[in-house]
């Protein structure tokens, strides 16, 4: 098939969660055999130069360069109308033209697209079989956000929210199939009540790079892995440190905590001035850090759809302490393969239970690992894609008949 891919971030390279899965789908689609065009933005000259690298993963690209100041104009210029910031944020004119010439070029056989962002390029057309993976629902992450921030900037993240929940719900009457990376998010899709086609294929993790290794770990040691420019990264690790790490501390004095990711704020490095807490910033490799400790934590309180960072921490064999929140995301059975906790006395009895006992922490690691290679691989993930897509295209095609 001719098949156009588009996305609100170019999928190259796979550095982060969004890129890595729609990477994993636009790999898939040109090992299938398809013809894939791949269209999407980049924002800055070093990224777009980076992105060349997905030519060996597809047919052909389209990237358009965009400027972050003038896409925050974009954005700020849609509070005061009925569609969401975060729409006009990933939209360029640009790229517009370029899809539309795309489309009048080729004959393209299906559009996948990869989030809500980009649906609004493809949004007119009605003679083309067209997949809309929105991964989490963006709205409820917008949600969210207006439950943890202070008035009244907690007004703006609720207006975002209820716009984008009116945009996907519009969103999903011009598609032909709708699919998420979890059940969940699913049932939040399914209870719009649109009637569209609906479909979960969770994402893989790449278990051959994230392994387990030999050498010894620091036997009272954390660690947290995420982009700390991100709100909900900020607030889970800053929540952490005030209400768990200092307990942990007066049993085991010698205890550490680092944080692992890039683009650390000033209030989060301040951090380093903590007793036994290390804040990274960007490193070259995760799993130099994450594999000499005894368990990572993933404390998110605010969490759509599957945290890699999860998925990454289990393939290379360190158990897992996770919020309830975000261990919705994982195809996992709490307290088996991963565990799970809502308040600091939760985290303190798992974080304890680990330190003191290595035949639980091994029991854990293991679990962990062979969890995610049998039910978060990327094949599986794929062949469930591709169950998705026919689907698809049956519906389509009976439309048009």
């Amino acid at each position: 098939m001719e098949i156009l891919f588009l996305s609100h971030r170019f999928p190259y390279p796979p550095t982060r969660g969004d890129k890595i899965r729609s990477f994993n789908m636009v790999k898939h689609l040109h090992e299938a055999g398809h013809k894939v065009t791949v269209a999407s933005l980049a924002r800055s000259r070093e990224e777009a130069e980076a992105c060349d690298g997905i030519r060996d993963y597809c047919d052909d690209y389209v990237l358009c360069e965009v400027s972050n100041p003038v896409q925050a104009l974009r954005m700020g210029l849609r509070l005061l109308t009925s569609e969401p910031s975060s729409m006009g944020f990933f939209y360029s004119s640009k790229l517009q033209k370029q899809v539309n010439r795309l489309l009048a070029e080729k004959n393209f056989d299906l559009i996948v697209v990869f989030s809500s962002s980009a649906a609004q390029y493809v949004s007119h057309v009605t003679n083309i079989p067209k997949f809309l993976d929105f991964c989490d629902m963006d709205s409820q992450k917008w949600l969210s956000f207006a439950q943890f921030k202070k008035w009244p900037i907690s007004i703006g993240y609720r207006l975002e929210g209820t716009k984008m929940e009116r945009a996907e719900i519009k969103l999903c009457g011009q598609f032909d199939l709708c699919s998420c990376a979890t059940d969940f998010e699913v049932d939040t899709l399914d209870s719009y009540g649109t009637g569209v086609a609906s479909a979960h294929f969770p994402n893989g993790v790449d278990f051959d790079f994230f392994v387990p290794t030999e050498e010894e770990y620091q036997r009272h040691s954390i660690s947290f892995v995420g982009r700390m420019d991100y709100y909900p990264n900020e607030e889970c690790v800053l929540s952490f440190c005030q209400d768990v790490f200092p307990r942990i501390l007066e049993t085991y004095p010698d205890a550490t905590f680092t944080v692992i990711g890039a683009c650390p704020p000033p209030n989060i490095m301040a951090l380093n001035n903590m007793p036994g807490v290390t804040v990274t910033g960007t490193v070259d490799d995760i799993r130099n850090y994450v594999r000499k400790t005894a368990v990572m934590v993933t404390p998110l309180e605010i969490a759509r759809g599957t945290q890699n960072k999860i998925l990454e921490g289990m393939a290379m064999g360190v158990p897992v302490i996770s919020s309830r929140t975000a261990a919705r995301g994982v195809d996992a059975v709490v307290g088996e393969h991963i565990l799970a906790a809502t308040t600091a006395d939760e985290y303190v009895g798992h974080i304890s239970r680990i330190f003191e006992d290595e035949t639980e922490r091994d029991r854990l690691a293991k679990a962990g690992r062979e969890r995610v290679t049998t039910h978060h691989n990327w094949p599986r993930a794929m062949t469930l894609f591709n169950e998705a897509i026919e689907r698809c295209l049956a519906i389509a095609h009976k439309k048009a008949a």
